[in-house]
């Protein structure tokens, strides 16, 4: 009878297995595969402890990613953290990059001043400004299509009256030997 109610309780270890495995294949998220990995070892017969060193997790961890699993299946062993929710919503965040390509060149103070001003939002930190930029596709490096120094008339010149003097060098080393 015990056997019974425990067999339906948890899932057959091949099937466990094979669950875990493509789990394990298919998630990108290391953490997710390290609790998976963790309950497969624990269904091979693993001991705690040897789990325990072989993925570098406390044994308190094995045992509740185990319950989890037994309790909500794969979905125990997702990660529940949605990660931090963005100040600007999706609509207002296109509005803003397509006033920021309708300009040619910006200031992170105009950009902080139209944030502030429009959004009420002022970030902490000046990175999320510069992913507002970069997500716009303007660059904070100033570029120009040719080199603002370069003179051609000045480089040929140069050019030529180091040819001369390179010639004129030579012209003395022949004629001394």
């Amino acid at each position: 009878m015990i056997n019974q109610y425990l067999q339906a309780a948890i899932p057959s270890v091949s099937f466990a297995n094979a669950e875990l495995q493509e789990f394990i294949d298919y998630r990108p998220d290391a953490r997710e595969v390290r609790k998976a990995l963790a309950v497969k070892l624990v269904y091979q017969g693993y001991k705690y402890e040897e789990i325990q060193t072989i993925l570098d997790v406390s044994v308190g961890s094995i045992t509740s990613w185990k319950q989890s699993y037994e309790e909500y299946g794969i979905s125990g062993l997702r990660l529940n953290h949605k990660g931090r929710k963005s100040y600007l919503t999706a609509q207002q965040r296109e509005e803003v990059l397509s006033g920021l390509q309708r300009k040619e060149c910006w200031e992170i103070g105009e950009l902080e001043y139209k944030l502030a001003f429009e959004y009420d939002l002022t970030y902490e930190s000046k990175r999320s400004y510069y992913d507002l930029f970069d997500a716009a596709g303007i660059s904070w490096k100033k570029t120009t299509s040719l080199n603002p120094k370069a003179d051609e008339d000045a480089v040929a010149a140069k050019k030529k009256r180091l040819k001369h003097c390179w010639q004129g060098i030579r012209r003395k080393s022949k004629q001394e030997s």
